[in-house]
């Protein structure tokens, strides 16, 4: 990946300015993960639960009308999981702990998501589409 130093300087920024925040993955929609901050010895698993978790969500905005794909929010018992598109062919899985402000994380992901995706894709996202 060509993007690769820039694209782990984002999610180390967006782990940085986000009380809470314990990991982001970035993952190919396919599943592959691109780079991940900090190094996470189950990015692997994660980045292939994240695409199934696209396929559905995919789907599943289809189905109801919702349009495009954005983000995908879990909250489980300890914490927090959430996923948001990062252009055409990435993802970012934001892993976090159960006191996290989920506004700020949406705000700061929805912004990492949008760097990414000009980094990866060269297209640039404004940010009240993300």
């Amino acid at each position: 990946m060509a993007h690769e130093a820039e694209v782990r300087d984002e999610l180390a920024r967006l782990r940085a300015r986000t009380a809470e925040v314990t990991a982001v993955v970035a993952a190919s929609t396919d599943g592959l993960v691109l780079a991940a901050d900090p190094p996470l010895p189950g990015a692997e698993g994660v980045a292939a639960l994240t695409a199934a978790a696209l396929g559905v969500g995919l789907r599943l905005a289809e189905a109801t009308g919702s349009g495009t794909f954005r983000e995908l929010l879990i909250r489980g018992e300890h914490g927090y999981v959430a996923t948001y598109a990062a252009g055409t062919a990435c993802v970012l899985t934001v892993l976090a702990g159960p006191r996290a402000n989920v506004g700020r994380m949406h705000m700061e992901a929805r912004r990492a998501g949008a760097r990414v995706a000009e980094l990866l894709d060269g297209t640039a996202v404004r940010l009240e589409d993300a």
